[in-house]
């Protein structure tokens, strides 16, 4: 995989390395957005089927993406609102508790504790252990010893969203279906660059915003349920979602029964005219580089870093535990995080804190002279 920096527009001036905190457009993303708005200037443009066959287009590209077929893809607004879709209709016994992670994404764990609290189940919050050098694969076995027939539920991300830890969904999505333990994951800070694979890992629920690593717009998103889900209740009853919604001719017929798969879960005006041709977009090139790809080109863009990080004696993960593309680095306590950022920022280098971690997400947009000008800055602070 070579550099594609010619597909975005970014300054040439600038080292933007925080991709987990929002992707650039890629050109041909801005265009079809661009070409989106226009439509709307002449509505004749816009005819019945385009309600639904973009949406079908893209949900089809998603499912090509995670390895699911595209009845069950729905298009969310955010992650949060796909989380509820999902929780909401959980099942769980008297007694029965949920999990997740220490440090989670706040709607990620806002989420599941409403559920606890509605359905008065203990929501069990598995910490990290303490040291760093196989810290994530004792975490993995922490959450997995800590799911029994009694775990109603496990919401958590693909990979922490602070620090980059890969957790091994493959062992966690195991022991859920052993013990009949709902499965649920926010892929937000991973599907687009990391492989994922909701056959294979289990996955009851795997949703994702659209505007991080699937390289979309904002308030867009994407969103994969099993067809444990087929017979739930949705947040909204639009009449897109109906079996018939697709004939304009029936509308005030109020069809009651859904389209198969999981379409009632769709957000209302899912059509949307300017963000589907965007996504489509997105993920069309994805697709085309493959997320192995845009993996393998982080992890050599950031040997410079992780070999740093052992000239300077700075304890880590093993290499293969930890995401290449949103890397979490534990500062030290003698470094002044305020100066650090001060000093990331004048030297136009790009990424984010998140608690006492500098995050570094690359992707292919970056060259080799983003990270010699951030260890060049994180050398006048280590």
């Amino acid at each position: 995989m070579q550099n594609q920096k010619h597909l975005f527009d970014l300054p040439g001036d600038i080292h933007y390395l925080n991709g987990a905190y929002m992707s650039p457009n890629l050109k041909a993303v801005e265009k079809a957005g661009i070409e989106g708005v226009k439509r709307k200037t002449n509505p004749t443009s816009i005819k019945e089927e385009d309600f639904f066959d973009p949406a079908e287009e893209v949900k089809s590209l998603f499912g090509k993406l995670i390895n699911a077929p595209a009845k069950q893809i729905t298009i969310i607004p955010s992650a949060s609102y796909g989380l509820m879709n999902a929780v909401r209709n959980v099942p769980i016994k008297k007694g029965q508790h949920a999990i997740t992670v220490k440090e989670e994404f706040p709607s990620d764990h806002l989420t599941l504790r409403k559920f606890c609290t509605e359905n008065d189940a203990d929501l069990r919050v598995i910490s990290p252990p303490e040291f760093i050098s196989g810290r994530t694969q004792a975490w993995t076995e922490k959450i997995v010893n800590s799911i029994n027939e009694d775990t109603a539920v496990v919401v958590m991300s693909s990979i922490h969203w602070m620090e980059g830890l890969k957790f091994d969904l493959e062992a966690i999505g195991e022991k859920c279906s052993a013990t009949n333990t709902y499965f649920i994951v926010d892929g937000t800070q991973s599907v687009g660059a990391l492989p994922i694979d909701v056959k294979k890992f289990k996955i009851d629920a795997l949703v994702c915003a659209a505007y991080k690593w699937l390289l979309g717009p904002y308030s867009t998103g994407l969103a994969f349920y099993s067809d444990k889900f087929d017979e739930g209740e949705p947040i909204e009853y639009s009449w897109m979602t109906r079996k018939d919604g697709h004939d304009f001719s029936k509308l005030t017929s109020y069809p009651e029964k859904f389209a198969e798969g999981a379409m009632r879960y769709n957000v209302g005006e899912f059509s949307n005219f300017i963000a589907l041709p965007m996504i489509k977009s997105a993920l069309e090139q994805i697709l085309i580089w493959g997320t192995e790809n845009i993996q393998n080109y982080c992890f050599e863009l950031m040997k410079p870093f992780r070999s740093y990080l052992e000239t300077k004696r700075i304890e880590k993960d093993d290499d293969h535990m930890v995401s290449a593309h949103l890397y979490g680095l534990f500062l030290p306590d003698k470094v002044n995080s305020t100066l650090l950022l001060d000093d990331f920022k004048a030297n136009k280098i790009h990424l984010s804190a998140r608690g006492r971690s500098i995050r570094i997400s690359p992707h292919l947009y970056n060259h080799s002279k983003d990270l010699v000008a951030t260890l060049e800055v994180l050398d006048r602070h280590f």
